[in-house]
């Protein structure tokens, strides 16, 4: 069985005999698989003895949920009537034309993922965007390349990174103990 659903049994059997819990239960799915396909639905249907309509109709109904897959980078617009009148319904025509996006929310190298949305509530810096919650306010049309190339940056940093401790760990045990 695959490795990331026996951490989603874990989760079942911590709440499955909790009442009320399906949304928490799929909200650690979410974590675990990073969206909620139709299978990994069916199957907490199936382990918690929920109908799968119901699973299915708690991750439609609430905005939180995602039967697709999801980029790194989760950018939300606000399309709210002063970030509107300001300009947001460009800014966010405009990060979907840079990312190429067509038929989804999801750009093809799986980094971003654009949603619009209603008041994020800082009206006083419209337009308003937010990234994985970090807010950015009085965003016009000439930034949406600056952000996307200041995140490609920051996640090539992140591999880069990451990569450079692996090549250091892996040459730090091949070479001989000092004095050999």
């Amino acid at each position: 069985m695959d490795h990331k659903y026996l951490l989603l049994d874990q989760v079942i059997d911590r709440y499955k005999d909790s009442q009320g819990q399906l949304i928490r239960i799929l909200q650690e799915a979410q974590e675990i698989f990073g969206y909620l396909p139709e299978e990994v639905q069916t199957y907490i249907a199936g382990r918690t003895g929920t109908p799968v309509s119901e699973v299915n109709g708690v991750v439609t109904f609430y905005s939180l949920f995602s039967s697709e897959p999801r980029g790194k980078y989760g950018i939300s617009v606000c399309l709210g009537t002063a970030c509107y009148v300001q300009g947001a319904r460009e800014v966010v025509d405009d990060f979907r034309r840079e990312l190429e996006l067509k038929d989804g929310d999801t750009s093809a190298d799986g980094l971003f993922t654009v949603k619009s949305t209603r008041c994020l509530g800082a009206c006083g810096l419209a337009p308003v965007i937010t990234v994985n919650g970090e807010v950015h306010g009085r965003v016009s049309r000439k930034d949406v390349p600056r952000l996307l190339r200041n995140y490609r940056k920051i996640d090539k940093a992140g591999e880069a990174g990451r990569d450079q401790r692996i090549e250091r760990t892996a040459g730090d045990q091949e070479q001989p103990p000092a004095g050999t």
